[in-house]
């Protein structure tokens, strides 16, 4: 028997302007992307795109196809010989489509690789290439969701959601968990108080997420891997208290749109900083925010730290760069800089990583010195334990997550905040989160106990998809 590791690639990237401009961007972006795999030469490769198709996916769905193409044919892939890819790409769906893509390569040299089926809650051996595009909603090899319409700040149904899929790599289960969360719709908002009205929405979707996979009955849990775009932003409030110390503040009105700009001066009248719905600028601004001090802002995944953990960020922030070729490594004046796309996992996963040798070059940015449109994507290069079975923890949230849910609450409430009161806190907080799924549940016919080693001898069920 083989004990030897297995290597993993993981990838996340928001791919939204990349395929705004893509006759400019597309080949630079795979090109960057496919100099790590030669580099890493991993035997899984697990690659989770988020806006794939940019915002007006009905003209880019050509660019689209072109990019898996390449992709599949390349000529560094071409020892990978099983291949998934999974894209949502109907748009026509408000209440189903997240333009999220999870594509998955599979070296020869590894031996049999199985899939976990969420319809029959069975493995699939893992033979061939399988590409989903269009729309996915029926392929069962893959579970994926939007999040609830009240979840999204001003009640903007956008598209945001999660998509995943469970591996079995030689006798090791793993969830691979592809996320996308909301976005900072305004600065002038996010400075007012940390954490921002956009930090408490993207902390619900993400303890929402993490409830479901934890208190799956019917597929049992499994380490997880979540990675995507959780744009995660910096304490707004915190950064401009200590870029505006000793500076006076001034507040000015574009008459033309109705908005109000925040202007932070030096004694002298210099502007330093400024700050409008849609504008962050320094006098610095393509270096202040590449040192270190940025990082003790970071602070969103404070209340989920015991269930949540992630390897040491060595490298800048991850959004929003130029879209501009010419100017790879500089930020736009339109957010402040922060890290938004992340490669977390829950300690069981963090357990199965052999990684005495691993340094800052194994989580870090592809594309630091070229442009990959405004956010660099992010890589996990690691190896992982082998014939190490699954966690059953069937029907009940994990201890430290509620712990975690329960001390956010607890905290919020003593803090007097706005969302004290807000009846999905206390319920999170005071039950297990009965999540709408993507299935409706059918009782299959006779007792039939399924295996223990898929749901801890759970009676096992159909589930029949529906969009209800």
């Amino acid at each position: 028997m083989d004990n030897s590791p297995v290597s993993y690639m993981l990838v996340t990237a928001n791919v939204g302007s990349v395929f705004e401009d893509p006759s400019r961007l597309l080949k630079t972006w795979i090109s960057e992307f496919l100099i790590k795999v030669s580099f890493f030469k991993p035997q899984f490769i697990g690659l989770h795109l988020q806006e794939v198709g940019g915002k007006t996916y009905e003209k880019s769905m050509e660019y689209v196809q072109e990019f898996i193409k390449i992709l599949c044919e390349s000529t560094e892939l071409q020892s990978y010989d099983r291949i998934r890819v999974y894209l949502d790409e109907d748009y026509t769906s408000a209440e189903n489509f997240t333009a999220l893509g999870n594509l998955y390569f599979i070296e020869k040299t590894l031996p049999s690789v199985k899939i976990w089926n969420f319809l029959t809650h069975e493995w699939d051996t893992v033979e061939g290439k399988s590409i989903h595009t269009g729309n996915i909603e029926a392929v069962a090899t893959k579970e994926k969701a939007k999040f609830p319409q009240r979840f999204f700040p001003e009640c903007k149904w956008s598209r945001k959601g999660f998509l995943r899929t469970r591996w079995e790599v030689k006798g090791t289960v793993i969830d691979l968990v592809n996320i996308h969360l909301f976005h900072d719709a305004s600065n002038l908002a996010a400075c007012e108080e940390f954490p921002s009205v956009y930090c408490k929405s993207r902390r619900r979707a993400l303890v929402h997420t993490l409830e479901r996979f934890h208190t799956d009955t019917v597929n049992g849990t499994a380490p997880y891997f979540v990675f995507g775009d959780f744009n995660f932003r910096c304490d707004t409030e915190g950064v401009v208290k200590k870029l505006t110390k000793d500076l006076s503040i001034h507040r000015t009105l574009n008459i033309k749109n109705d908005h109000t700009k925040l202007q932070y001066r030096d004694d002298v009248g210099s502007n330093i900083l400024t700050i409008g719905k849609k504008e962050f600028l320094h006098t610095e601004h393509q270096t202040k925010f590449k040192e270190s001090w940025l990082q003790q802002f970071d602070r969103e995944l404070e209340p989920l730290k015991e269930i949540l953990v992630e390897y040491p960020i060595t490298f800048p922030p991850t959004y929003p760069y130029e879209e501009e070729p010419t100017m790879p490594q500089n930020y736009m004046s339109t957010r402040c800089p922060a890290w938004c796309d992340r490669i977390l996992m829950d300690p069981i996963a963090k357990d199965l990583i052999v990684d005495e040798n691993f340094s800052s070059k194994d989580y870090n940015v592809v594309g630091e010195d070229m442009c990959m449109g405004d956010h660099k994507p992010v890589y996990l290069n690691i190896r992982l334990k082998v014939y190490q079975g699954k966690v059953n923890q069937c029907g009940t949230v994990s201890s430290d997550l509620q712990s975690a849910i329960n001390s956010w609450i607890h905290n919020i409430v003593d803090a007097g905040g706005d969302d004290a009161d807000d009846p999905l806190y206390r319920r999170q907080s005071m039950e297990n989160l009965a999540s709408k799924t993507r299935y409706i549940q059918i009782n299959r016919t006779g007792d039939a106990d399924v295996d223990s080693d898929i749901c801890c001898g759970c009676k096992t069920v159909i589930l029949q998809e529906t969009t209800v």
